[in-house]
């Protein structure tokens, strides 16, 4: 897909909740056509950016544009132009699957004849047809997230903000749902994506922004992200980890080198598997024992923990405010 203009833009944004700061003085842009993932903890701001960027929230300190509209002086002209997915299931219970795209269009004002055209291609799309007069409370996980995924796509959005929209799916659900998603963006629409899993948005984004304590630490596609830790890392333990890392950071192939709790992560600019040999052979020559190796190409677990300094978190979820949802927020 031919990546144009920018169809978010966000400066300077900021938001409180009390005295806490969630989301602190953010700016970024998302071109159009393209899949653009938060990557970052719970708790870390994703969840609080997308509830201000779909209105759910106000805008304290900042601006933000989405397809051309400002936030906080069009909010109608944005909702019009986006679809959202939220990251708990707000689906009724009582509802037909066909009910609920129906409903939806309905809120907003498609035309009947363009409401059922509608329903039967997105059935179509997420393999749902045979289920369109089944109650949603009789659908397994994985059928119930392509029906919000249907659900945001009802108005053809521009943009189709998602809030981790895998969490709690088994891998093979969430790699169905990640095929959805390209062929969803190769028909045009911009996604918007949040989410902790590291291989979530190494396969689909064209860009990822990680995100912590509120902060965008560091922007760019995943294999640029990647290949700033170097071709190769390699991982040792050693009878003494500070003198191993004084003793290899003088070679000229090694780019950096990172302590961890048991050893030391070495980044290198060469095939790690022919730079190996000698590093073995200084630190023995420096009286230093190897205890464990291993080596291995950058992952986006490595590229977190390099900017962070530590491992993703798993707790502490932010959650969409149902209530606001409910309230009229759509």
């Amino acid at each position: 897909m031919i990546l144009e203009d920018n169809i978010i833009e966000v400066n300077s944004l900021e938001y409180f909740f009390g005295e806490v700061k969630a989301v602190d003085s953010i700016s970024f842009t998302v071109r159009e056509g393209e899949i653009f993932s938060f990557l970052g903890p719970n708790g870390a701001g994703k969840s609080t950016v997308i509830n201000i960027l779909t209105t759910l929230l106000p805008i304290q300190k900042g601006s933000a544009r989405i397809a051309g509209f400002d936030v906080k002086d069009d909010p109608e002209k944005v909702r019009e132009s986006i679809g959202i997915v939220f990251q708990e299931l707000t689906l009724d219970r009582d509802m037909t699957v066909k009910e609920i795209l129906e409903y939806h269009g309905r809120l907003y004002s498609m035309p009947k004849t363009s409401r059922q055209e509608r329903i039967d291609e997105l059935l179509d799309l997420v393999e749902l047809e045979e289920k369109r007069d089944t109650l949603t409370r009789h659908l397994s996980g994985g059928m119930k997230r392509r029906l919000e995924i249907a659900r945001g796509l009802m108005t053809r959005p521009k943009v189709l903000f998602m809030d981790e929209p895998t969490i709690g799916l088994d891998p093979q659900t969430r790699i169905r749902i990640w095929e959805y998603l390209r062929n969803i963006n190769k028909q045009g629409t911009t996604i918007f994506l949040t989410t902790h899993y590291m291989d979530e948005a190494d396969q689909l984004s064209d860009r990822i922004s990680i995100i912590d304590n509120g902060k965008i630490i560091v922007t760019g596609r995943s294999w640029e992200l990647k290949n700033a830790l170097g071709e190769d890392l390699i991982y040792l333990e050693t009878s003494d980890n500070r003198a191993a890392a004084e003793t290899l950071k003088k070679l000229d192939s090694v780019r950096g080198i990172r302590e961890k709790t048991k050893g030391i992560v070495v980044m290198v600019n060469v095939d790690g598997t022919y730079l190996l040999p000698e590093m073995m052979d200084r630190l023995r020559s420096a009286g230093i024992k190897i205890k464990a190796v291993n080596l291995k190409k950058p992952s986006m677990d490595d590229v977190f923990v390099h900017y962070t300094g530590r491992e993703i978190r798993d707790s502490g979820a932010e959650k969409i405010s149902v209530a606001v949802l409910r309230a009229g927020g759509r």
